[in-house]
């Protein structure tokens, strides 16, 4: 079970690669924006620090795999930098700064504020939900724009199976480890994975195939693990 928790999870981090593989091919990163990787590289990183020992114990499930997100977006970041100009650089220069600082002040916090596992569970884990609900909440953008112009093209099939699945296996690791900061944000992630499916069930044939294979939009989203 833990196989296939760890697929599921490494196959949601790999499904933006066609993006960045095209932004790779016109070595320019044109209308894509870095947001959505830009935060789930905070993301990953509080729920590798929720998932240590002295944090929340017996979470090694969620800190490799969420090891290995932090290093996919971390890539991901850095083909965004180098093929974007000086001036969307400069922003995402400010942007990983104020996530280590953010990021250094909850260490520090939880270390010196709080002395029990239960305490520093629950403080970060807190945190760890906010972000979870605001990233699984991030599609919404795009599903308005599958349901305005009655066309799945920008919203990929793989990438909503994957937030799907993702979700539903996380919360059944949850409900067997009776962890509800694992439970609520992907329960809510299961549903939104769900959704875009419905959607795309709905609009699939009214969809243009055949114009731009690749979308200059920013809309594709990128769902944290868990």
């Amino acid at each position: 079970l833990h196989l296939v928790w760890n697929v599921l999870s490494f196959g949601l981090f790999m499904s933006p690669i066609p993006t960045f593989t095209a932004i790779i091919r016109r070595n320019a990163v044109e209308d894509f924006k870095p947001d959505a990787y830009l935060a789930t590289v905070l993301n990953c990183a509080m729920w590798v620090f929720y998932g240590m020992p002295f944090v929340h114990p017996d979470s090694i499930l969620v800190v490799t795999i969420n090891s290995i997100g932090l290093f996919t977006e971390i890539v991901y970041v850095s083909i965004f930098f180098t093929y974007s100009p000086w001036s969307k650089r400069k922003k995402l220069l400010i942007f990983l700064l104020c996530e280590a600082i953010f990021f250094a002040c909850v260490v520090v916090i939880t270390m010196k504020v709080w002395h029990t596992t239960k305490e520093r569970t629950f403080f970060v884990g807190i945190i760890c939900i906010i972000f979870n609900i605001c990233m699984y909440t991030s599609p919404l953008t795009i599903m308005r724009l599958v349901i305005k112009t009655k066309s799945v093209k920008y919203m990929p099939f793989t990438l909503s199976l994957a937030s799907f699945c993702n979700g539903i296996i996380w919360a059944v690791y949850a409900l067997l480890k009776f962890d509800p900061n694992v439970l609520i944000p992907n329960s809510l992630g299961a549903l939104s994975g769900l959704i875009q499916l419905i959607l795309y069930a709905t609009y699939y044939r009214t969809t243009k195939w055949e114009e731009d294979d690749i979308p200059r939009t920013s809309a594709v989203q990128m769902n944290d693990v868990v």
